[in-house]
């Protein structure tokens, strides 16, 4: 070899090498970020807190009227009928005093708070501009597993509309009031309407006679089925259909 071909040689090896090295960050950047997006996917959905769940069994017996309005009771005697501790019941309680639907009473305990047809009244003002809000947007940013989840609910709206399963609906609505509220990607909207749901639940649960399911089940069942397709208009429109029928079962509880 000459002595030209060897510089050329040493020179391109030389400039390999720099490529080669050039591209090693890179190459280790890469693999760093499909090591992260791999373990990204493996891992779990954080589990549901304890208050989270004190929060839900609690919320049901007030909403049930297994805790009717004007009912007392202990932080301790809701640790032991819910099997969880004092913090998580305690931090569940807060939530339900910030929905309205306990008071905390000094050297009383809780009560349970009565229902108003004045205050129902004016938070569906509220409610009905919210809920067409998030209905809309659900219907917009759904992905295709949430529709399908939808699509379940729609489903177990219309067998409890079918069996006349008042606990089946309160549940289906439960999750489907947070669901379609997460759906929404609103963090705002979300906040906002979380009370609202529970206040309304519980009212409806004060009034409601069986019959009433067959009403309410379908109407929402309709809302769902808008998602589901991915039209925000009609998801709006069934939204507006269900609050009219709220409005109009409130006012009608005057007379009741």
């Amino acid at each position: 070899m000459r002595a030209s071909d060897e510089g050329a040689a040493g020179t391109a090896g030389r400039s390999s090498a720099r490529n080669t090295a050039k591209r090693k960050p890179a190459a280790r950047a890469a693999a760093r970020k499909r090591g992260d997006a791999a373990g990204s996917a493996e891992r779990k959905a954080p589990s549901v807190t304890q208050s989270e769940q004190a929060y839900q069994i609690i919320e049901e017996m007030i909403t049930t009227l297994k805790l009717p309005p004007g009912a007392t009771m202990t932080e301790g005697w809701l640790a032991e009928t819910t099997q969880f501790g004092r913090t998580p019941v305690r931090e569940a309680l807060l939530r339900l005093a910030e929905d309205g639907l306990v008071k905390i009473v000094p050297h009383r305990g809780l009560v349970v708070t009565d229902v108003n047809v004045r205050d129902q009244l004016l938070l569906l003002e509220v409610r009905r501009e919210l809920e067409r809000l998030i209905a809309g947007r659900a219907a917009r940013r759904s992905t295709p597993e949430q529709r399908q989840r939808f699509a379940e609910l729609a489903d177990a709206m219309r067998t409890a509309t079918a069996t006349n399963d008042y606990l089946l609906f309160l549940r289906s609505d439960n999750e489907f009031n947070r669901f379609v509220a997460a759906c929404s990607a609103n963090p705002f909207a979300i906040k906002a309407i979380a009370s609202i749901h529970a206040m309304s639940r519980r009212y409806w649960s004060v009034f409601a006679k069986p019959q009433d399911i067959s009403i309410a089940a379908p109407l929402h069942a309709v809302v769902m089925d808008a998602i589901v397709a991915g039209d925000e208009a009609a998801a709006e429109k069934a939204s507006d259909a269900l609050m009219d029928y709220v409005e109009a079962f409130t006012k009608a509880s005057v007379n009741v």
